[in-house]
């Protein structure tokens, strides 16, 4: 009787102990806390990862960032290619156990474009050209009129006022998710909080502690759950990645946000190689600067300023995470898009250094009539040393006739306040939406929300708009190219460099992709193999 219990007592401790290495949990550094889980709402890195996983769109990206389809189970397009019409899933639900229809979709639309709403990304309604979108977003039309209808509860109708080359790709992106129409009914603004919120992604919000943590649970809802390895995410948010690089190394992070510092990345290098994973990101780092403001309304200066950066010096020593030094916004390769080579590139450091001192001098702008700015940073300690680098060229080159003051701020007021125009010059930076030359062009188009320099060139409209109608990759390229270009002739911002994503990766993290360019990281694909 005696072995018989022992036998038993150590089958159920298997059992126990099988079931416990079952639980699969990963931890995420963020990078910092986000402004919200509002899908409609959000906008930045460091809540796109987390409503990544919470929300999921008719279009969906996979492990390597290719678009494939999400809450759609198929679609068809018209032969003028102008109307799209989704069949959504049948065992599409939200985490509640209601049916996810084609009404939340043609409600989410229509709240991203209506002005009461004042979502950051309305602007993305308009160039996905919904019919009527842009009417709608300008307050000039009613949002009932929006080119989106729900035929019946599993089939929705999208129609264009032109035909759109990168529209399914448009739709994968956050801002295109549903929104649980009952539950912000309910609970208004409070509709994200974790007793209240309602999503149909892989993962559902169990706890959230400002600046503390994100906890995520897999959803039992999500029609692909069985594929979905990881129970548990929790995401910290920790703007110094040095604390966060301790906190990796006391065993506490298991994936790290993006932001490695220069020393950090060649220490790690050297210890641990294989912890750092690294793939090229459709991104451009770059600086603001306010034409509203003098003399940043003076395109000398703009030059000026652009041309006494170092780059190769900023990704090689500062960096050195094999970023790409940039002098045109869209990153080259970008959906098969050659970018154009502006006539500075070309020249040495010396002699843009040169160039810049005659225009700064032309400008009126020397060591006795000195220019003096602020330059505006969010929390980063990447960030910081950039800057740092920055100003220090701008008084080299310049003799100390550029004196910078930098100043840095939380997310959230930093945001805020590049948006308000209060600043003079600001850092930025601009991960695609979708992989497409149009997805960082728009930015500079006269009105749109992200425009912070308040760049106004109607040749560079013209171009823009001409771009979206051309189904042909090659000629809608060269005409990106030639708005690039006029970026680099009127320089109303300063790219820096192309972005790669570095992160730590513990070993027992599987699933990690090697390639990536949206570098839309989503905890479904990966998995724990302690």
């Amino acid at each position: 009787m005696k072995a018989k219990s022992t036998k038993i007592a150590l089958a159920m401790l298997l059992a126990v102990s099988t079931a416990f290495g079952a639980q699969q949990e990963l931890v995420r550094g963020n990078g910092a806390e986000p402004q919200t889980l509002d899908p409609t709402l959000g906008e930045g890195v460091p809540g796109a990862m987390i409503r990544g996983d919470l929300f999921e769109p008719l279009m969906r990206t996979d492990r390597a960032g290719k678009v494939v389809l999400g809450q759609a189970a198929s679609y068809t397009i018209s032969k003028d290619q102008k109307v799209y019409t989704f069949k959504i899933r049948k065992d599409a639900v939200w985490s509640n156990g209601d049916k996810v229809t084609a009404g939340d979709f043609e409600y989410s639309f229509k709240r991203a474009a209506d002005p009461k709403t004042a979502a950051p990304y309305s602007w993305y309604i308009q160039i996905l050209g919904i019919e009527n979108g842009s009417d709608i977003v300008d307050g000039k039309k009613a949002p009932e009129t929006m080119g989106v209808k729900a035929l019946d509860d599993e089939t929705l109708q999208i129609t264009l006022t032109k035909p759109i080359p990168y529209f399914l790709k448009g739709l994968a992106h956050g801002t295109m998710a549903p929104i649980p129409q009952k539950t912000v009914k309910k609970f208004g603004n409070k509709w994200t909080q974790p007793a209240n919120i309602v999503t149909n992604g892989a993962y559902q919000l169990k706890e959230w502690v400002v600046n503390e943590k994100i906890v995520l649970v897999k959803s039992d809802k999500y029609y692909d759950n069985e594929k979905v390895s990881i129970d548990k995410v929790t995401y910290l948010p920790i703007p110094e990645f040095s604390t966060e690089y301790n906190r990796y190394k006391a065993g506490e992070i298991d994936v790290s946000s993006s932001g490695i510092s220069s020393s950090i990345y060649k220490q790690m290098k050297k210890e641990h190689p294989e912890e750092i994973h690294t793939y090229a990101q459709l991104g451009t780092y770059y600086y603001y600067l306010n034409m509203k403001k003098k003399p940043f309304d003076d395109v000398r200066v703009r030059k000026a300023l652009s041309y006494a950066i170092n780059r190769n010096l900023i990704t090689e020593k500062i960096l050195g995470g094999g970023q790409i030094p940039a002098y045109t916004f869209v990153p080259d390769g970008t959906d098969g898009y050659i970018a154009p080579k502006p006539e500075y590139m070309t020249w040495t450091q010396k002699q843009r250094d040169e160039a810049a001192i005659k225009l700064m001098t032309e400008a009126g702008i020397t060591a006795d009539k000195p220019l003096a700015f602020e330059l505006l940073y969010n929390t980063s300690e990447n960030h910081k040393k950039i800057a740092l680098a920055i100003a220090s060229m701008w008084k080299k080159a310049f003799n100390g006739a550029v004196k910078v003051t930098l100043k840095n701020q939380e997310w959230k007021t930093y945001i805020a306040e590049k948006k308000a125009g209060n600043y003079q010059v600001a850092r930025a930076g601009w991960v695609g939406d979708y992989n497409e030359p149009s997805t960082m062009l728009d930015l500079l188009t006269k009105g749109h929300s992200s425009n912070n320099s308040f760049y106004d060139n109607p040749e560079y409209d013209k171009r823009m708009n001409a771009a979206r109608t051309v189904l042909d990759d090659a000629k809608r390229n060269a005409l990106y190219a030639e708005a690039d270009k006029l970026i680099a002739q009127d320089m109303p911002i300063i790219p820096i460099y192309n972005y790669v994503t570095n992160r730590l990766v513990k070993p027992y993290v599987k699933g990690y992709p090697t390639s990536n360019p949206l570098d839309k990281l989503k905890t479904q694909f990966m998995s724990v193999e302690k």
